[in-house]
């Protein structure tokens, strides 16, 4: 585990500040340049939607210092092998020129909402953790395009909040997909991240079964990502176009979508599907369902939606490219951008006054749609980034 053991320079008092994502500019006098991401909560807020900032996830890829939660120095350069099982939220982030994946996966989307003056608000995956019952105080909730770390109190938070009527939007693939756990740093509580990805080398296998760090659908866990989101985390990397499957659904309303229309390069570079061997809601309804290979392998990506027995909506874009792909002012009439605003705008109508599901119920629709060869069990698909 790395960590950087600085003294504070500079403080910022964020009282007063409207809630919101915010990114810094650090401008160094010798010339370089850094970003800080800063997320301003508001607990008193009741406002319709709240967008999670997928932070443990940009933790668990921060190389900073030589060591994320896939990589770390070895005798022969960095490896698997040599990957830290802990990581520190004490230290800044490498990707993204210090953004992470906040101006590729985050930004387009809080962009979309602000610019339509939607009553929105925001948290991160550590105030999740720490405020799940948060959630059950908005109506809907929109986890952005990588949100794949996640804790128990993470996890039963949004089972919880869909239970009560809350409606739930994955705008992304591969979420729900890794188990953590937190504890503290000398700078305070859950700053350190913990992911064994490895249930003989979790030292809580014999102590406390359930806080093992392996995968969610993953033994001891055995909570496949699908009950909640709908889809199934599947391979990458992939690049693909999104295929339409479903013109008449509420979505596409307004679109100009016909069935069978490709939206150029809209899948990858991870994608979900929906599989109905794996344990999920029974009135899962596909809405496109794109083909693709994957590591040789022959498959597709589904975006799908589902109303749940409270009647909460949920919805997943089965792509992680989603976000980054909304744009209602590209020029052609047919193009993703346009297509995927339109779908995005009659989402948040939908799901900002209350439980989407009374007014849309979901009808499940796979055994109308065209499939190929059956993929391998679940046990042998390609484990995720």
């Amino acid at each position: 585990m790395v960590e950087a053991h600085w003294q504070p320079s500079l403080q910022l008092d964020t009282k007063g500040w409207p809630e919101g994502a915010y990114l810094l500019k650090l401008v160094a006098s010798t010339g370089p340049q850094q970003y800080v991401p800063l997320t301003v909560r508001n607990d008193d807020s009741h406002a319709a939607y709240t967008i999670i900032n997928a932070v443990t996830t940009w933790q668990a890829y921060n190389i900073w210092g030589g060591y994320d939660l896939y990589e770390g120095v070895s005798g022969k350069g960095s490896d698997f092998a040599h990957r830290a099982r802990v990581v520190s939220f004490d230290r800044p982030y490498e990707r993204g020129q210090g953004a992470a994946d906040f101006l590729g996966l985050e930004y387009p989307m809080i962009s979309f909402a602000e610019a339509r003056n939607l009553d929105v608000t925001y948290m991160t995956d550590v105030d999740l953790h720490e405020h799940p019952e948060l959630l059950l105080h908005h109506r809907a909730v929109f986890s952005m395009g990588h949100d794949e770390y996640y804790s128990t109190a993470m996890r039963q938070g949004l089972q919880d909040a869909r239970d009560h009527g809350v409606n739930l939007a994955f705008l992304g693939a591969n979420a729900l997909y890794r188990h953590i756990r937190f504890s503290p740093s000398p700078l305070g509580p859950d700053r350190h991240e913990t992911c064994y990805k490895s249930a003989v080398e979790d030292p809580l296998r014999t102590k406390d079964p359930a806080e093992v760090t392996v995968d969610w659908r993953d033994p001891p866990n055995n909570k496949p990502e699908s009950t909640i989101i709908g889809d199934f985390y599947q391979c990458n990397p992939v690049q693909a176009d999104m295929v339409v499957a479903n013109p008449s659904s509420w979505l596409f309303a307004g679109s100009g979508a016909t069935d069978g229309q490709r939206l150029a390069n809209v899948v990858g570079s991870e994608y979900d599907r929906y599989d109905p061997r794996v344990p999920s809601p029974p009135n899962v309804e596909i809405l496109t369902h794109s083909p693709l290979t994957c590591r040789g392998r022959p498959d597709y990506s589904d975006a799908t939606y589902y109303s749940a027995p409270s009647g909460a909506g949920v919805f997943a874009s089965g792509t992680i490219n989603l976000v980054g792909n909304i744009d209602p002012n590209c020029p052609a009439p047919d193009c993703a951008g346009r297509v995927l605003g339109k779908v995005m705008e009659n989402l948040m109508v939908a799901f900002g006054p209350g439980p989407a599901g009374q007014a849309h119920p979901s009808v499940s629709n796979y055994a109308n749609l065209p499939h190929r060869p059956a993929t391998p069990p679940p046990a042998a698909i390609p484990t995720g980034a």
